[in-house]
């Protein structure tokens, strides 16, 4: 007999509170490129192209404006994917929030307060680097570390990566480190990314240390901010996270009496911390 693990589901009020804050109602769908800002700002994190099928907050289901909304097979004829596509360029070129791909390849908006948690955890200090990165990843990072910025034609030119593949590769391995990130897109005369030194768009943020414990713990208290409660294995799933740092996170927000622990997996926000967001509404 093969044994099924149980499925967890999340409970109607929580995903009604989902609702709210991830922008998965028409009352507060994302319809302006300072909405997508103000979202992102408030959720702390976002994947960008994300439907519902995938759990957390997405820019995409935010245009969307509702819960069960499904990234179409047609992208180009679909008016929502296009809106989502638009506001993400335009999030690129004006430079307020963090855009890369991060764990996993999944691009992803970072709120300005969330980068150096992001690079507490996945981000390289230069002393790593001859060890943790590939020797393509590091040819590309010398010719930016020059130029600061470049086209994509003009990067594989002068790092003398003629392979595209491999290019393409090293360049997602940059963005997981939290060392490159795109900071335009032009399409014409033909389209092209615009690549750029992230610490040269958020030095700050990126030169600011903090430990990891703390860094796990910030992530944590993000998503549960949003989503009132989590499942086992979901803020791994959403973040990037192992299920081990994802529970150290969890576990350190119980500690301190923002979070219960309901089951093995399973955290809600205490009544205190939801009053507390509450207050913070009626201020705003």
């Amino acid at each position: 007999m093969v044994l099924v693990a149980p499925r967890h589901t999340v409970q109607e009020h929580f995903e009604e509170r989902r609702d709210y804050w991830w922008r998965r109602e028409g009352t507060r769908q994302i319809d302006s490129v300072y909405a997508a800002e103000r979202f992102i700002e408030e959720v702390g994190f976002a994947s960008c192209m994300t439907d519902s099928r995938r759990p957390g907050p997405s820019l995409y289901v935010a245009v969307c404006g509702r819960r069960d909304a499904v990234m179409p097979r047609n992208v180009q004829k679909d008016p929502e994917s296009s809106q989502a596509w638009v506001l993400k360029d335009e999030l690129l070129g004006r430079g307020n929030v963090y855009y890369a791909k991060l764990s996993r390849g999944k691009a992803t908006f970072l709120a300005p307060r969330m980068i150096p948690y992001f690079n507490a955890v996945w981000g390289l200090r230069r002393s790593e680097e001859p060890r943790r990165l590939s020797t393509t990843a590091r040819k590309i990072l010398h010719v930016l570390r020059h130029e600061w910025e470049m086209a994509t034609v003009d990067l594989r030119d002068d790092s003398g990566v003629k392979d595209r593949a491999r290019f393409t590769r090293a360049l997602d391995e940059l963005q997981a480190a939290m060392l490159v990130v795109p900071s335009a897109v032009l399409y014409q005369p033909k389209f092209t990314y615009i690549w750029s030194l992230a610490v040269g768009r958020f030095p700050d943020a990126l030169r600011k240390r903090v430990k990891r414990e703390v860094a796990l713990r910030e992530i944590a208290r993000s998503f549960l901010a949003g989503a009132g409660t989590t499942i086992p294995g979901e803020l791994a799933r959403v973040t990037g996270l192992s299920r081990p740092d994802a529970g150290r996170g969890n576990h350190a927000l119980v500690a301190e009496g923002y979070a219960t622990r309901i089951a093995p997996g399973t955290y809600r926000l205490t009544d205190a911390s939801i009053g507390a967001q509450r207050v913070d509404d009626v201020d705003a």
